[in-house]
């Protein structure tokens, strides 16, 4: 499937991403800024797909522990996005546990829906659906398809490292995150959304 424009710019930015996480973990702190600056957006809307309103606190308990283990780390800018997504999946999780509620549905706000068009059919199908759209057609999701496109279209992550976070084989993430662009994109095709209806930022990229 079509990664779609959030991926294609996760990667463009993986080198200075780990060029920063470098320097961050010789004790710059100005680095890790840069590193939480580049993270912090695409982690959010993964965080908002399985917890909902209660990302935000999520993730601030997953950056706590990034920063208390970045010395361990190992590994270049794409490796540090899975890495940070593997954490946060973790607290995501426990924090579900404590409140005892299955994940809700994704969310994908408009800031991460910033796909060029028109590549596949999918990518026409992301970018057609403004912020509220998203939140009704993703719940109707199943969650294993929800979470492997958010990993792939919001995170940036391809097949293996979205894999890895989910541990998962390769193939059955991209199955899963193929099945569910597809399902949404009949979903929109039923209700008269095409490319010609709602765009989101990325129209004229």
């Amino acid at each position: 499937m079509g990664q779609g424009g959030e991926t294609r710019r996760a990667q463009a930015h993986d080198g200075e991403l780990g060029a920063a996480v470098a320097r961050a973990q010789e004790g710059d702190d100005n680095a890790f800024a840069v590193a939480y600056r580049l993270v912090q957006p695409g982690l959010l809307g993964y965080l908002r797909g399985l917890v909902g309103e209660d990302a935000e606190d999520v993730a601030s308990d997953a950056w706590l522990e990034i920063a208390r283990d970045l010395g361990r780390f190992r590994g270049d800018g794409a490796g540090f996005r899975g890495w940070t997504a593997t954490i946060a999946r973790h607290r995501a999780l426990d924090h579900l546990r404590r409140q005892r509620v299955r994940p809700r549905g994704t969310v994908l706000e408009q800031d991460v829906l910033e796909l060029p068009g028109p590549h596949s059919t999918h990518d026409q199908a992301l970018e057609a659906i403004t912020t509220e759209r998203a939140l009704a057609l993703v719940r109707r999701l199943p969650h294993d398809q929800a979470e492997a496109v958010l990993l792939r279209v919001v995170v940036g992550l391809d097949g293996p490292a979205a894999a890895r976070v989910l541990g998962k084989r390769p193939g059955a993430v991209r199955t899963a995150a193929h099945r569910g662009l597809k399902r949404l994109a009949r979903q929109l095709a039923a209700e008269g959304v095409t490319d010609e209806g709602p765009r989101t930022l990325g129209d004229s990229t």
